[in-house]
């Protein structure tokens, strides 16, 4: 059925399930997207969707207004969606642009000074359609595979779906390496610093496109429009300052579907080499 047949919806809702990564840190994006609602008059009641609710049937939704969602699964299609904004961290790694990195973290304990240094031991994955948890950390350890080393570790875990796992797996020494959300890592280590004092990033990936804020192929273009501008238009607004501190933001940048197009190939290239899988 074509989207422009389908009816709207009675609400557009918002959700930020990827970056709410404490109840006080949701509802700070709870508030901002209030207030950028607002600013494009389009009321977005908030949904919260809590994990381990599968981020797919969220993104699957047709009454999505403003909801974040991973650059990976935008480019495969996963769900139809239309590009919004992005964040703009406000860390130094992100320099003003609206990127992201995996941080390779490992506990502060370990003996590791190196990647390399933990090749031969235990590293996991989230989900196959994750940019951070694993086609940015495939991508890395591509690089570093050898016709004579083609699998780097004894044991790599697949499907721990969140950041959050990856961090308790590291924490508890279920593995020795793991790939983590830079943002999220920022966000967490800001407002309960006491999840990742046993943590340290070994080595980081390289940049790469933000996730945005998506609605639904529904949602009407002018609607979007004005979400678009709302959000790009939000760090000039006197109710931003307070957000922009606790939720380490310089803003926001548009999104456009081309910005994404490098993630598929890293797809390609790790595919092309026979490494379908982190290994």
């Amino acid at each position: 059925m074509n989207p422009a047949s389908v009816p709207a919806p009675p609400a557009w809702i918002a959700n930020a399930r990827m970056y709410a990564v404490t109840p006080e840190v949701e509802t700070l994006w709870r508030e901002l997207l209030g207030h950028i609602a607002a600013e494009a008059g389009v009321p977005l009641p908030y949904l919260p969707y809590p994990a381990p609710q599968p981020l797919e049937r969220l993104w699957s939704r047709p009454d999505l207004g403003a909801v974040f969602m991973c650059g990976f699964p935008c480019a495969l299609r996963l769900a139809p969606v239309q590009l919004i904004a992005a964040p703009i961290p406000d860390v130094p790694w992100a320099n003003g642009r609206a990127v992201y990195r995996s941080d390779l973290i490992v506990r502060r304990d370990a003996p590791f000074r190196t990647l390399e240094d933990t090749f031969g031991g235990r590293s996991a994955w989230t989900v196959a359609h994750s940019h951070s948890g694993f086609n940015a950390w495939r991508h890395h350890l591509l690089a570093h595979r050898t016709p004579q080393r083609p699998a780097l570790y004894a044991h790599m875990q697949g499907d721990l779906i969140t950041a959050r796992r990856v961090l308790d797996a590291v924490c508890s020494g279920e593995i020795d390496v793991g790939p983590l959300d830079a943002y999220w890592h920022a966000l967490i280590a800001r407002h309960a610093p006491a999840r990742v004092a046993d943590v340290r990033v070994l080595a980081a990936t390289r940049l790469a496109p933000m996730p945005a804020f998506v609605a639904a192929a529904g949602a009407p273009a002018e609607q979007t429009a004005r979400l678009r501008a709302a959000f790009v238009a939000a760090a000039s607004r006197p109710w931003f300052a307070p957000f922009a501190k606790q939720l380490l933001l310089r803003g926001f940048a548009a999104a456009e579907p081309e910005t994404y197009h490098v993630l598929l190939d890293w797809d390609r290239e790790a595919k092309a080499a026979g490494y379908a899988l982190p290994a």
